[in-house]
């Protein structure tokens, strides 16, 4: 009886140490054990795009390390479009690219919808193109850039310290088209615009009209992945090619990338990108 009794002690004791451990391992963990995600604020906006209901964006926002330290400092600002995916992969990444001095302290600033899915509110393929024959819904980038011109950025001005000579906008894909449409044929004050892969396939005609006049024109900076689908890459070429034999008076910069595909090139395309337009000033 007594080994019996023993034993079912020492069961009882291995058990109650599952159950701590079991217990300790469902605790949650706070966000500030990840510390290369620190420093970050976000907000709502509202955006109307044309006849559509009103439009939430969520501004998630990354403050360098240094931001607290001296308070006469301002920064870049890096406005990432498809902040849903591109503010957390860039917001981490940071650390990496301050490391290895890739980039200077910045401010990121990410544009998120809030859901991958249209029926959700995610209104990228309206908000980021120009008008199409081949798609009803494209049409939507005047307006919203008016909402980044208008409402955005003097909202981060107002919020953040930031150097407003220096403000870039990234963006991939559709993306992409829209800080072409931005720096060929919009006002907003960019710095510079950063498109990865720029998606033209369904209105390449528009994109090859000459760019509207503007003394501030951004710097424009391109990449075209090796591996980017036909559909996507071959457009973007085309274009490419268009400009290169007119000569226009507006100039860019036109980055091959090796080994990436249409949303590899992403992270890569910054980071060049970002070295190229901010070394040299």
């Amino acid at each position: 009886m007594y080994v019996v009794i023993k034993k079912l002690c020492v069961l009882l004791f291995i058990f109650a140490l599952f159950i701590e451990n079991a217990s300790f391992a469902n605790q949650p963990v706070s966000w500030d054990k990840l510390p290369s995600l620190n420093n970050i604020h976000s907000f709502e906006m509202q955006h109307t795009p044309g006849n559509k209901p009103s439009q939430t964006h969520y501004i998630f926002v990354k403050l360098p390390d240094e931001y607290d330290q001296n308070e006469a400092a301002s920064y870049p600002v890096l406005y990432l479009l498809d902040g849903d995916t591109n503010f957390p992969l860039m917001a981490s990444y940071y650390h990496y690219l301050r490391f290895m001095e890739d980039v200077p302290p910045m401010i990121i600033v990410g544009l998120s919808y809030g859901s991958f899915d249209w029926k959700q509110g995610n209104n990228r393929s309206h908000d980021f193109t120009v008008a199409s024959k081949q798609a009803e819904h494209y049409g939507g980038a005047s307006r919203f850039e008016s909402f980044l011109r208008n409402s955005l950025l003097p909202e981060i001005k107002k919020r953040y310290r930031i150097n407003e000579s220096r403000q870039i906008l990234f963006g991939q894909s559709l993306g992409g088209q829209f800080v072409l449409y931005s720096a060929l044929y919009g006002a907003a004050p960019f710095y510079a615009v950063i498109a990865s892969n720029p998606a033209l396939h369904r209105n390449l005609d528009y994109f090859k009209q000459d760019a509207k006049p503007r003394a501030d024109r951004p710097e424009i900076y391109i990449t075209s992945a090796e591996f980017d689908a036909d559909r996507f890459k071959t457009p973007l070429l085309d274009w490419h090619n268009h400009w290169q034999k007119k000569k226009p008076e507006w100039q860019y910069r036109f980055e091959h990338l090796p080994a990436h595909n249409h949303l590899s090139a992403t992270p890569e395309s910054i980071r060049l990108g970002l070295k190229a337009l901010l070394e040299e000033n």
